[in-house]
């Protein structure tokens, strides 16, 4: 009987361990929403606040005008060439809606190009996925960039130029 008992006593902490593991399931999922996106973001970023704050950013920001800039000729690394044209999303402004101002000067931009591609040989081009990192790198230094530029001028540090298009890319 002794064996019988041991299994009853099992069984009902066994239940009672279920019902505890089913409390703090419940809690936690209450927990996440009531703290709506912010804290279930919270808590997949393992408690960065800062990684947190800058994926809440990156949800709000609403596409503004977009501005072609023109096309420009590099010079690869192997003696090739390559027409890049670029096209700027910029971040609508905090007024709403689009307008207002011509977009952002594309001189950095064309510059992070020259200085990205330049390096670059021709077979490193031609694969879709190599393109890819190639945009990806240059989308990245130009949003860096572009926000870098307004924190100089005295603003809050906010993102202007949130990505980029290529509107012609043509290897020769």
């Amino acid at each position: 009987m002794a064996g019988k008992k041991n299994d009853a006593d099992t069984a009902e902490k066994g239940g009672k361990l279920g019902g505890k593991k089913l409390i703090v399931v419940a809690a936690l999922g209450a927990v996440l929403l009531a703290g709506g996106t912010g804290g279930g973001v919270f808590l997949l970023t393992k408690g960065d606040s800062a990684s947190a704050a800058a994926h809440e950013e990156e949800e709000h920001l609403v596409p503004g005008d977009v501005t072609a800039l023109d096309p420009i000729t590099l010079n690869l690394a192997d003696g090739r060439y390559l027409k890049l044209g670029i096209a700027l999303q910029a971040v609508a402004s905090e007024g709403g809606g689009h307008g207002g101002s011509s977009g952002p000067d594309g001189s950095k931009a064309l510059d992070l190009a020259i200085s990205t591609f330049s390096g670059a040989r021709m077979a490193d081009l031609q694969s879709a996925e190599q393109r890819q990192k190639y945009k990806d790198d240059l989308q990245a230094k130009i949003v860096e960039a572009y926000t870098e530029e307004a924190a100089k001028e005295g603003e809050k540090p906010h993102k202007t130029v949130m990505g980029i298009y290529f509107t012609q890319f043509v290897m020769q």
